[in-house]
């Protein structure tokens, strides 16, 4: 939920090049009216300039000049809109497998991923790499939209074949908690995204808008044990609050409540949870994803960096990890890289000990390779000059993540989910 007590749904969308990604997300923002009455105008201006006799709605989101000229999506765009019960809000990554890395990085904090796949060219290269992703990041609810409907004459033996296909593709996957629902669209015109379409009644499901909508954050969100990383150590040191010592932060994974045995560390001592703030609120327990102020009944040495954990469900503590890392920048990984590791808010610093693997992203398998390029997915094995405390990917997005920072530049050359 929001702030506002509302439904938040965040949506990663993903699609081939003309499978119809951008019109998808425009016919979202004009269904809901979330277009302004300029936009509208403006929309339908360029699309009676360029002689389309439709409203060209990928107008709505390709911003940047060079993808409006070249009809493709290259850098991440979020975009906004909402209806009476939901806001939404849609990372639109490209499809093209040179932007892998920003498929990756504008997808990460997606709890829902739409990948789009044309009725006439069914399920593709792209499209397994696109579901590859979607596993990588551990999205358990998939929607697949299988778009152009209109363009076959709305034939359900197509859909069915698609569906068939996909099925196969489903069963190579190793992630078994993903969702899939199978929706036949037609962007351009409008049919099951907003309202159901009568060319397709062989269709008995929801239309895409009605299946986002019934969706619940809580039913989108991992489940697993508490980790509070602590972003600040509040004192105010003024007469209301004189002797007041809390710690701010993020809560990851679990739920945190009053008088739970906690521990912190990298120090290991322990205390019990004394209250919990959100703003002007005290909680008797707060839900993760929840931005909140803990205080303890004891008087612990906690810092910036450190970490609050429900005893005894420490994560692990070691100097040495694997992970599965997607290659962000155009300098090659190799082993012996020596780079700065940011984990949460801490950084160490990071040497590549083994490069173990390339992975191909159509669930092939991998290969042996010793380095890895822009755009490669790959398995790393890493030494680090001290411990932090982690744990893997599959069991804490939030905790079981990192980005490598080239130590000269402080680019990020890397993004990386721990095994």
């Amino acid at each position: 939920m929001d702030i506002q007590g509302r439904k938040l749904i965040k949506i990663a969308t993903a699609g081939s090049v003309d499978d119809g990604k951008s019109t998808l997300i425009g016919r979202l923002l004009y269904d809901t009216k979330s277009l302004t009455t300029d936009k509208i105008e403006a929309i339908e201006r360029s699309s009676k300039q360029r002689g389309y006799d439709y409203l060209d709605f990928s107008l709505a989101t390709d911003g940047l000049v060079a993808e409006r000229e070249q009809g493709i999506t290259i850098d991440v765009a979020h975009i906004y809109f909402n209806t009476e019960k939901t806001n939404f809000i849609v990372a639109d990554t490209p499809g093209h497998v040179e932007y892998t890395r920003n498929m990756v990085t504008g997808a990460s904090t997606s709890n829902v991923a739409i990948i789009l796949i044309d009725a006439r060219k069914g399920v593709i290269e792209q499209t397994y790499r696109h579901f590859f992703i979607a596993n990588l990041l551990r999205i358990s609810h998939v929607v697949v939209a299988i778009n152009k409907m209109d363009l076959v004459g709305y034939d359900e033996d197509t859909y069915l074949k698609i569906k068939a296909d996909f099925d196969v593709l489903v069963g190579k996957s190793d992630f078994n908690e993903d969702q899939i629902t199978f929706i036949p669209v037609s962007a351009l015109k409008g049919e099951n995204i907003a309202r159901k379409s009568e060319e397709m009644s062989w269709y008995v499901g929801n239309t895409l808008l009605d299946h986002l909508e019934i969706l619940e954050p809580e039913d989108l969100q991992e489940s697993t044990v508490a980790r509070f990383p602590i972003q600040y150590v509040i004192r105010p040191k003024t007469e209301a609050f004189h002797d007041f010592r809390g710690f701010s932060g993020k809560l990851y994974g679990g739920s945190l409540k009053v008088g739970d045995a906690v521990t912190v560390l990298p120090s290991g001592n322990e205390s019990t949870i004394k209250s919990i703030h959100f703003f002007d609120q005290e909680l008797d327990e707060a839900a993760p994803g929840s931005s909140i102020a803990i205080t303890l009944a004891t008087e612990v040495d906690c810092s910036r960096g450190d970490m609050i954990v429900k005893s005894g469900s420490a994560p692990k503590s070691e100097k040495a990890l694997s992970a599965t890392i997607c290659q962000v920048n155009s300098k090659a990984l190799k082993v012996g890289g020596k780079y700065i590791l940011q984990h949460g808010i801490n950084r160490v610093l990071a040497k590549v000990d083994q490069i173990e693997s390339r992975i191909h992203t159509d669930f092939t398998g991998t290969e042996e390779v010793e380095q890895l390029k822009l755009n490669d997915i790959g398995r790393v094995h890493f030494r680090l000059s001290k411990p932090i405390h982690f744990d893997s990917y599959h069991d804490n997005k939030s905790n079981g993540s990192f980005i490598l920072i080239d130590e000269g530049s402080f680019d990020t050359v890397s993004v990386g989910f721990i095994e």
